[in-house]
């Protein structure tokens, strides 16, 4: 199958694909961190699927005969995610409706980033593409456009983690779980709250912004291995 795996810069899911004999390339913004240049579409994901290819990043060109057979696309969760939600309104306006809070002073454009993102995710699941799924956290999609066909965790793949994975699918299966293993070791707070511990770590071990999104954006390799297997039988 020839099979474009958007905004994925860390190329798990592209590398179990092409284990599996799949002819699998990852698209992304930033430069690939998963080792193979070669399979790395650096640049713009819609000019990727219309012009079924382009230079990827070791700068060889790459044409795909016919057309992608399936897409699994990994989208920013930065703005769509409800633990984001505290940055859209100023803290001081939180007994106020809705509609007459101001903008929170850090972020003033958080509102338009919001429908940005929310935009570029329904543009992908609507992509001409035959075979599509759309990963993303619980967040304001379900809401603004439609509720996903599944969420999983990684504890349902082999790995001791929570990290609740919404899926908005277009022509292909639910996932099935293939080995349900513990939720994880978590990190109480002093205010009572818990984390995973896998996501604490992002918050504390990494050392600037961009590698903080890394973290918490990582596709566990149980997930990735599971989404290979099962959506191109």
């Amino acid at each position: 199958m020839k099979i474009l795996v958007a905004c994925e810069e860390s190329q798990a899911v592209t590398k179990e694909l092409r284990l599996l004999g799949h002819e699998a390339f990852s698209c992304d913004l930033l430069p690939c961190s998963g080792g193979h240049p070669e399979w790395h579409f650096h640049h713009d994901v819609f000019e990727v699927i219309e012009n079924k290819g382009g230079a990827v990043q070791n700068g060889d060109i790459i044409k795909i005969k016919g057309s992608w057979d399936m897409m699994i696309a990994h989208p920013p969760c930065t703005f769509l995610a409800v633990s984001g939600a505290r940055w859209y309104y100023h803290p001081d306006d939180s007994d106020m409706p809705f509609d007459q809070r101001r903008p929170h002073p850090r972020f003033p454009n958080r509102a338009v980033d919001r429908e940005e993102a929310l935009a570029f995710f329904i543009k992908l699941l609507e992509a001409p593409i035959e075979r599509i799924a759309v990963e993303n956290p619980v967040g304001i999609v379900s809401t603004r456009y439609r509720k996903p066909n599944q969420t999983v965790h990684p504890w349902m793949f082999g790995d001791e983690a929570s990290k609740a994975t919404c899926l908005w699918l277009k022509n292909l299966p639910l996932l099935e779980p293939t080995n349900v293993v513990g939720k994880g070791e978590r990190l109480v707070l002093s205010s009572g709250k818990s984390l995973p511990k896998w996501y604490s770590d992002a918050l504390t071990l990494s050392k600037s912004d961009a590698e903080r999104r890394t973290m918490r954006s990582k596709t566990f390799e149980g997930m990735a291995k599971a989404m290979a297997d099962q959506w191109t039988k």
